[in-house]
């Protein structure tokens, strides 16, 4: 496995050294919530710049661009400097949750966040149910080097006027086979008590018109919680969506539509949740041909396999490890964890680059989880080696 630097100044000792991940830390500031889009030749990150670790604390979006780069039989990340994205906000409010998906038909990025109201934490909007969030997007056509004004959605969303609060991602968006965009969204109720599910944000029109699905929130006629989260596309029509708990295990649930509604095939699965929950990443890549000597063609394999990245612990925000799932729809499926990062981690962002390979981002330090982003890259054979 190979790293690069992705925030911003001093470079720190990995907590692992035999993975060779080398770490940076940020000045002055603090850098949360990676989100990663990437492919063969480079990797893109965007990040949210707050003043302290609290939510309500947030400035601005920032990002980072970065070159795959070949040594040997290795590859690496070699990240350019950092600058702001100053489009993405609206007066009045701080910009959180960059959630960036890639059009890949109009070449064009697509980066969703919300903007609420200074001042205004999540805590009083759903104790209050007086929704103090916008709905945003901005694009750019050229990777980021520009970008445009502005979308701001709240408006032209009824169902945004009868919840409490909501958040997009934190994490990436997806583009599935049919040219459908999705972007993982969660929302809390505003009948009270409040309670908070996942929910897709799709569009068929390539970003022209956008419209949500239904809310992941019953196994048999039980509800359960769901809070931020990821989707992946496994077949044609068939996507998989991963969220945040408040404890216990991770939401798995599958979408036979294409990602509009979802149901939560069983409340219990091999992905324990930690603590009172973390975001985790999740991603589908082609399946893998195991050997040399395997006679199966892994391309007779209509579905996808799925990498999911969070902390292995059940109470602590430490040990972030990578499971695979070779039977997607099976959540018993799920493998042991190869660890990336023994000590405190957060939250983390995966993108598949091509040929087995993956780069990772993820909130790390050395007492705290919010003291440094790390990037690493690594391929299939590493995470699945004895």
């Amino acid at each position: 496995m190979t790293t690069g630097p992705v925030s911003a100044t001093s470079q720190a000792n990995a907590p692992d050294s035999s993975l060779n991940i080398s770490m940076t830390t940020a000045c002055c500031s603090v850098l949360r919530w990676p989100k990663l889009t990437g492919g063969s030749q480079g990797s893109s990150a965007k990040l949210e710049q707050r003043k302290t670790s609290d939510d309500a604390s947030g400035e601005k979006l920032v990002m980072r661009t970065g070159k795959i780069k070949q040594k040997c039989c290795q590859r690496t990340t070699e990240w350019l400097e950092l600058k702001e994205v100053e489009k993405a906000l609206i007066d009045g409010h701080r910009p959180m949750n960059p959630c960036p998906v890639y059009d890949k038909v109009n070449n064009k990025l697509f980066l969703f966040f919300i903007c609420v109201e200074d001042g205004i934490t999540e805590l009083h909007q759903i104790k209050k149910c007086d929704n103090k969030t916008r709905l945003c997007f901005i694009t750019s056509e050229d990777l980021g080097e520009t970008w445009s004004d502005v979308t701001n959605l709240t408006d032209k969303l009824s169902e945004i006027k009868n919840w409490a609060t909501f958040a997009v991602g934190p994490g990436h968006g997806i583009q599935t086979e049919s040219g459908r965009l999705i972007i993982p969204v969660y929302a809390y109720t505003a009948i009270k008590p409040s309670k908070p599910y996942a929910i897709s944000l799709y569009s068929d029109s390539h970003g022209e018109n956008w419209k949500f699905g239904d809310f992941i929130r019953k196994f048999n006629e039980e509800s359960v919680v769901s809070v931020e989260c990821e989707m992946a596309e496994l077949s044609k029509d068939h996507i998989y969506c991963n969220a945040r708990n408040v404890g216990g295990h991770r939401v798995e649930a599958v979408s036979d539509d294409n990602g509009h509604s979802f149901t939560i095939p069983q409340p219990e699965n091999n992905l324990v949740e930690t603590g009172s929950g973390c975001h985790g990443s999740v991603i589908s890549f082609p399946a893998q041909q195991e050997s040399e000597n395997t006679e199966s063609d892994p391309s007779q394999n209509l579905e996808k396999w799925l990498l999911f990245t969070h902390p292995t612990s059940p109470k602590h925000r430490v040990k972030l490890g990578v499971y695979l799932n070779k039977s997607p729809r099976d959540p018993k499926a799920w493998s042991e964890p190869c660890i990336i990062n023994e000590g405190p981690s957060g939250y983390s962002d995966l993108a598949y680059i091509d040929d087995g390979c993956f780069a990772c981002l993820f909130e790390c330090g050395q007492q705290e989880i919010h003291e440094q982003i790390a990037s690493v890259v690594f391929s299939y054979k590493d995470i699945t080696k004895k």
